[in-house]
């Protein structure tokens, strides 16, 4: 399709609903919510949608009022009188597609049908709804694909509008082939919409393909932190986190906040030990229902949990004044979402505290967050386990003092009372703190691996590449080849040498953890760049995924010997398993016999047998 932009700056500073268009139905239902002035990105959508013949494409950071910018204009051009679907909307998980609904819904009149589509719920519901003929249609990419290629329950043929709401981050899950197997089923006169926080190059082409000339209404973002929050970054292994976060929480009185996860899998496991800890802590993701996630968070504003577990999607809406701490288990993507994750905190005028544990395949996203806000985070030491301790049973004394001075200790004077007559009353109160707070007092219950990542000579690390002189490579080139791949400028280089099948480079620590970073990202499974380990004397090869030998086999070992693991062409005991030949290992995931691609014995497990 034809792709002509126009690019909108917009400003809303004193721009009023009632100057955009809407009509009085609408206005009168903003004004019921309270809303006065529109938002940048309703500044700059409702009059273009309203009035304009082109597509739009509308950029702006979540929490900005995306929803209201097309829902508003959306419902002034709906005709109730047509029984069929005017408006297809898709959302990238459920909690978002709800979210959309709903908001639509409270601004609608009477007699506009809003039907949800979205896996996890009632099809059969679904479906009836869907012959009641609804106006707008909400759902998830999976599920209106289903209604509309497999039961054939969903007919867009009809459709003046469609609408793609947070397009980046439905990219990013996986979406694109649902997407666009949806759009070949929609009418080519219809009007697109196309909303995203981001615009990387998936969203360009994908807008380049289906939509037709467009306006772009696009707001810049906002990555400025209040000074009243300290960011704080701690290197720690995945493996530790958990102990890492434990040992933090400990250590701070009066701990109210949130903590942000990757993945509701996350969410589950990180709540649960914190519970198992002790610690008032509950968790919302997605796939917790709505009902439940609204009693959760009641809890939480009324602080009977003190810590609330989350995904970024599920925490949406969350407007909570006095937080102490933002803790970024897993770190964001970007600048963006890491500003609207930490903003929860440090508000109304108190100060707050911004937690992030980032692990060495995090350190590309650590620099681009920093470049981004132009602000160096400090790096924090996490707390020993004997300084965690003291400090428990130092305030564990402040508690008892504290109690000691309440006036309603006398109904328990008589237990008192008993307990001291079985002997020595240091005898006694020391049984009584076994047996509510040893594990707390134990160094051993904070097992968090002490380690320190291993150091070059000079600040430099040695780096492993799984490309050689076979690819055509030379020192030069192979500098070249990491800076083209991975974007960034490396700076000082140390000793490089370049062999036949793969390469080993010193780079300045910094430059080597973003480089592997940036691999680890693409494949994290088996990244073209590792960092470089000490040969074994286990037969000879490097101990690692890719050469074979050592304790794991290797990708292209075998030449170099023994060791027994994984392997894409392990020879002596390389392969997956063992066994292996020229081409055994990469071959076949199934468990059998003499696998392999081509040959190679052993067993191994292959793509195919």
């Amino acid at each position: 399709m034809t792709e002509t932009t126009q690019t909108a700056e917009v400003t809303a500073k004193k721009t009023t609903f009632a100057d955009l268009g809407l009509s009085d139905k609408l206005l009168a239902a903003i004004s019921k919510k309270g809303y006065e002035f529109p938002s940048e990105i309703q500044a700059g959508v409702i009059p273009l949608l309203l009035n304009g013949d082109k597509d739009i494409i509308g950029q702006a950071q979540t929490g900005t009022g995306k929803t209201a910018s097309f829902g508003l204009p959306l419902l002034s051009r709906l005709d109730v009188n047509k029984k069929w679907v005017q408006a297809m909307i898709l959302a990238p998980t459920r909690e978002l597609a709800i979210q959309v609904a709903n908001e639509i819904s409270s601004f609608a009149e009477r007699g506009v049908k809003i039907t949800l589509l979205y896996g996890g719920q009632n099809i059969s519901e679904e479906r009836r709804a869907l012959k009641n003929g609804p106006h707008i249609v909400v759902g998830t990419p999976g599920r209106v694909k289903d209604h509309l290629i497999t039961k054939r329950t969903l007919d867009l043929s009809t459709i003046d509008y469609f609408i793609l709401d947070e397009a980046d981050e439905m990219l990013n899950i996986g979406f694109r082939e649902e997407i666009e197997e949806i759009l070949q089923h929609t009418p080519e006169n219809k009007k697109t919409l196309l909303f995203s926080a981001t615009m990387p190059r998936e969203i360009l082409m994908l807008a380049k393909k289906y939509m037709h000339s467009y306006d772009e209404v696009k707001i810049a973002s906002k990555t400025t932190i209040s000074d009243r929050i300290t960011q704080i970054y701690y290197d720690v292994s995945p493996r530790n986190k958990f102990e890492a976060l434990s040992r933090v929480v400990d250590m701070t009185e009066d701990f109210y906040g949130i903590i942000f996860c990757k993945t509701k899998m996350d969410v589950d496991d990180v709540t649960s030990k914190l519970i198992g800890r002790g610690i008032k802590a509950e968790g919302i993701h997605w796939d917790v229902e709505q009902k439940n996630r609204e009693k959760v968070l009641a809890r939480f504003k009324a602080k009977k949990c003190t810590i609330l577990v989350a995904t970024d999607v599920a925490a949406r809406g969350i407007d909570v004044q006095d937080l102490s701490h933002v803790v970024n288990y897993s770190l964001p993507d970007n600048a963006e979402v890491y500003t609207h994750r930490i903003g929860r905190t440090g508000r109304a005028g108190k100060t707050g505290h911004a937690i992030n544990f980032v692990s060495r395949s995090d350190s590309r996203k650590l620099f681009g967050i920093e470049r981004m806000l132009k602000q160096k985070m400090t790096r924090g030491t996490i707390p020993g386990a004997k300084e965690v301790v003291e400090l428990q049973k130092k305030r564990l004394v402040g508690n008892i003092a504290n109690l000691m001075s309440d006036e309603k200790l006398d109904k328990f004077e008589t237990l008192a009372s008993s307990l001291l007559e079985l002997g020595d009353a240091k005898t006694v109160l020391a049984a009584m703190l076994k047996d509510a707070h040893a594990d707390k007092f134990e160094e051993k219950s904070y097992n968090i691996n002490e380690e320190t990542p291993r150091q070059a000579p000079n600040g430099e690390q040695r780096i492993f590449i799984a490309k050689g002189k076979l690819d055509g490579l030379n020192p030069g080139s192979l500098i070249k080849f990491l800076e083209n791949e991975t974007g960034m400028k490396i700076g000082d280089v140390g000793k490089i040498d370049v062999l036949e099948k793969f390469s080993y480079m010193n780079l300045q620590q910094a430059d080597a953890d973003a480089v592997m970073a940036h691999f680890k990202n693409l494949n994290p499974t088996q990244p073209l760049v590792v960092q470089a380990k000490a040969r074994n004397s286990d037969g000879g090869g490097r101990s690692g995924w890719y050469r074979g030998g050592g304790n794991r086999g290797g990708w292209r070992g075998g030449f170099s010997g023994g060791g027994s693991g994984r392997g894409y062409q392990g020879g002596g005991s390389g392969g997956r398993s063992s066994g292996g030949g020229y081409r055994g290992g990469w071959a076949g995931r199934s468990k059998s016999s003499g696998g392999g691609r081509e040959s190679g014995g052993g067993n191994s497990y292959g793509w195919k047998k």
